[in-house]
């Protein structure tokens, strides 16, 4: 007999409850021809909220079996047979989260793709270029150079940049107009020797 069984029967004792009685009320709970009952009746539509939580057939089928299961094991605890249906619900959802849990976890733990490898040609061609770039960057007056910076590199708005060097918009045009116009020339002269 079981542990559990065995300190509930003896307090059920200490009360003046006789062995029927105690094995009676022992036997509360969902019984094993409910939850066959529930699961013919309800399987369709707790799978279709598991459906509804998950993205695939066979993680759903899985999570409803599991609830099933667990609430089998279980059974003995629900004190109201009424509730089995409400007890799989909750356990559906609570284990569809966290099957959404560990995929998430998944997706972040894979390693990250590689990007495509440039060849050692394109390497070398694209480090030229950007030395070409920088080269010519340094040639541009103080206000175009911040403003392309800005804009371009640091990827802000031409109203932050406007705010930031405390100038106008239509400044922040102008300069980066002119700049942009004066790194076209530079860059399509090809390299200096």
């Amino acid at each position: 007999m079981d542990r559990t069984v065995e300190r509930g029967l003896d307090r059920g004792l200490d009360r003046g409850l006789d062995r029927a009685e105690f094995t009676s009320v022992v036997a509360e709970g969902a019984s094993v021809d409910l939850l066959t009952e529930t699961y013919q009746a309800h399987y369709r539509s707790l799978l279709g909220l598991a459906a509804l939580l998950l993205d695939d057939t066979a993680s759903c089928e899985d999570v409803v079996q599991e609830a099933f299961i667990r609430v089998h094991a279980a059974r003995r605890r629900v004190r109201e047979p009424e509730k089995t249906l409400a007890y799989l619900r909750q356990t559906v959802v609570n284990l569809s989260r966290s099957t959404l849990r560990r995929r998430i976890m998944g997706l972040r733990l894979l390693p990250k793709p590689m990007p495509d490898m440039a060849s050692a040609e394109e390497g070398a061609y694209d480090a030229l270029e950007r030395d070409q770039l920088l080269k010519a960057m340094r040639g541009l007056q103080r206000r175009q150079r911040e403003v392309l910076v800005m804009r371009y590199f640091a990827d802000m708005t031409e109203a932050q940049v406007a705010e930031s060097l405390g100038i106008s918009i239509g400044s922040v045009k102008a300069y980066g107009s002119r700049g942009l116009a004066a790194l076209r020339i530079t860059m399509d002269s090809g390299p200096e020797s």
